[in-house]
């Protein structure tokens, strides 16, 4: 199917280089974490970067950045993304809500709307890639961005469990039927490196995802410790301080798209 009567328009003077789109089959395997990695990483190369938060109804990013201030709109409705401490523009639902905690109880219809007004009415001016930090799973909202943005690439995040491996299945089929490139798979809390000994556990039991890249003809694949300094920037809102060298092979092919 043709999908590019779908595609969406954005505001004028924006451009946009190149769409990387973050998702996973499943919820809790890191992948807002992973989205700002990647995010963070283009930016110290020196592109201009944005991350847009589609994960509309379980929105992080703009705390894992601390960003707390609300967003800016014109009389227009032209909105303007807040700008992290290493300049990466940003956009989330917790922006737009009166109060952060409060829970986003919006029928599907209002999701996919505001997920595509987060493309075309916030002046993002010029970027040279977008992370596109997916919700979990294969539903509207996937669909929509799939279908509205011009997605160049897909990065897919799992962890080690077999359950796991199953559902990214489901994800990797999905960008597959829309015609999407699959870039990498990140394999999130892959293992533990003993701070004493050094020696690696597989916390989550013996990884399979090799086996799952082959099949669906994935080169690239990332294995990422548990780390919780990490997790600590996180959730102290200093996600534009996390250095991780390990996420290069991924950000490589990012840089060589075509």
């Amino acid at each position: 199917m043709n999908f590019d009567k779908f595609k969406i328009k954005t505001q004028p003077g924006t451009h946009i280089g190149k769409i990387i789109a973050v998702m996973s089959g499943k919820g809790g395997v890191g992948k807002s974490s992973i989205a700002s990695q990647l995010a963070v990483g283009l930016k110290s190369k020196g592109y201009e970067v944005g991350l847009l938060d589609a994960d509309i109804t379980g929105p992080s990013i703009a705390e894992a950045f601390g960003i707390n201030e609300a967003a800016r709109g014109t009389a227009d409705g032209v909105i303007s993304p807040a700008k992290a401490d290493n300049g990466i523009k940003i956009i989330s639902t917790n922006m737009i809500l009166p109060n952060k905690t409060d829970p986003v109880v919006w029928r599907a219809s209002i999701v996919t709307n505001v997920t595509k007004q987060f493309y075309t009415d916030v002046d993002w001016g010029k970027i040279d890639y977008m992370i596109v930090d997916m919700p979990p799973g294969t539903g509207d909202v996937p669909l929509t961005v799939f279908q509205s943005l011009p997605i160049d690439g897909i990065v897919a995040v799992a962890t080690p469990q077999g359950l796991v491996e199953m559902v990214v299945e489901k994800s990797l089929k999905m960008a597959k039927m829309m015609g999407k490139n699959i870039i990498g798979i990140v394999e999130n809390m892959s293992y533990f490196v003993c701070p004493d000994c050094g020696s690696k556990h597989a916390i989550f039991g013996e990884s399979n995802i090799d086996n799952v890249a082959k099949k669906y003809g994935v080169d690239t694949i990332v294995k990422l410790p548990i780390d919780p300094s990490i997790a600590s920037k996180v959730d102290a809102g200093r996600a534009s301080e996390i250095e991780n060298n390990l996420l290069d092979p991924i950000i490589e092919k990012i840089e060589g798209l075509k």
